[in-house]
């Protein structure tokens, strides 16, 4: 998942006692817990795919209490984090945070058994390859009936449909030509050929998008 980035594509500061803190998982959680709370099954297995600072987990498994939470993500500092911010809660519906790539072949093996897969702002980071192998790897790793939830920003058939949107993928592409937003058209062309089928997409704020599949 190694690609180069730009300095405002993922920004998160030291927080104290190894915890990071990244302004916009702050202003979009909420958001987040309304979504899965209309869209995520109640009970089972939930993997959470670049998880970050920590801060999303500490509200998804608070919001949804049924569900057993493994946060994931390549960066031991903010794996380090994770588990700050869970040990600082004392819940216990949340596993230590464990070291994943899922945009590389093969960890749906390590991983299997989910009822719920869910990944904030990584698709516009990483290549359109890297989103395939990520969305084939989720539908192996999903059990049937099982939910994926992709949200983050969006070309819309071809559009990009702000201001903000237009800087933000141009400065993404300027830093590395194989990343940037994903056309929501491909997404669904993706999760079809991975047999997940497209149920909705929904709009979330600040011109974000969320798109919900499911495992026959």
């Amino acid at each position: 998942m190694t690609a180069k980035l730009p300095p405002n594509a993922s920004v998160a500061r030291p927080a104290g006692h190894k915890k990071l803190y990244a302004p916009a998982a702050d202003r979009n959680k909420d958001a987040l817990c309304d979504l899965l709370l209309a869209h995520a099954p109640r009970q089972g297995t939930a993997l959470e795919i670049a998880s970050g600072t920590g801060q999303h987990v500490i509200a998804f498994a608070h919001a949804l209490p049924g569900l057993s939470w493994c946060p994931t993500d390549p960066d031991p500092a903010r794996r380090a984090s994770i588990d700050a911010y869970v040990a600082e809660t004392g819940m216990t519906n949340i596993a230590p945070a464990q070291a994943l790539d899922a945009t590389v072949e093969g960890w749906h093996e390590t991983m299997p058994g989910q009822d719920l897969i869910f990944l904030a702002n990584l698709l516009h980071l990483v290549s359109a390859p890297a989103v395939e192998c990520l969305i084939t790897q989720a539908a192996s790793a999903l059990v049937p009936g099982g939910t994926l939830i992709l949200y983050g920003p969006f070309i819309r058939d071809g559009q990009l449909t702000s201001e903000g949107d237009v800087k933000f993928d141009a400065d993404l592409r300027a830093a590395d030509p194989d990343i940037g937003y994903k056309d929501t058209a491909d997404v669904t062309r993706w999760l079809s050929d991975a047999t997940l089928s497209p149920i909705d997409l929904v709009p979330m704020p600040a011109n974000n998008l969320a798109f919900i599949s499911r495992k026959p």
